[in-house]
């Protein structure tokens, strides 16, 4: 029995994907996105990435990775390891939605990766890992331009080869 862990995770062209632990930018649609995406599912991120939520999400069952064993907060379960999240996930699917350093210690671990890519540049300090043609396959694509800022972007979904 294990988890069916998705990373869903919006980068600029250059795989930015924040700064000062705010998004660099504002995409309704994507915000869209993800609501649909995750909801009803766990979604799993880092205290950091909670903290700059500010809450927990409605309809999603919320856990936080965080090393201080002692961190809690109302509507929320936390955990030290991403192995205590999947053992609370069980065989579900379940949404990883960062930040830098769960994504980086969890992309190996996970089945599909959903990206929004904005054909775009902002000032990030921090980033998704590369995408490595020889561990993932795009398997959808659909483009799009959002009226609210004049932004082109994708969902791209990838699916782990072998």
């Amino acid at each position: 029995m294990s988890a069916h862990l998705t990373i869903v995770v919006a980068t600029d062209s250059n795989n930015g994907i924040g700064i000062n632990n705010t998004l660099p930018w504002h995409l309704p649609e994507d915000l869209a996105h993800f609501k649909r995406t995750t909801s009803g599912h766990p979604i799993i991120m880092g205290r950091k990435t909670f903290d700059s939520i500010g809450r927990p999400l409605p309809n999603r069952r919320n856990i936080v990775i965080t090393r201080n064993a002692g961190w809690q907060h109302a509507g929320v379960e936390a955990v030290t390891s991403l192995d205590a999240a999947k053992a609370l996930v069980g065989d579900n699917q379940a949404f990883i939605i960062g930040g830098a350093q769960i994504y980086a210690d969890t992309v190996a671990q996970v089945d599909r990766l959903i990206v929004t890519k904005i054909d775009k540049s902002f000032d990030c300090d921090a980033f998704f890992p590369a995408i490595d043609p020889k561990t993932w396959q795009e398997t959808a694509r659909e483009q799009h331009h959002s009226d609210a800022n004049g932004y082109d972007y994708a969902y791209i979904t990838y699916e782990r080869i072998g």
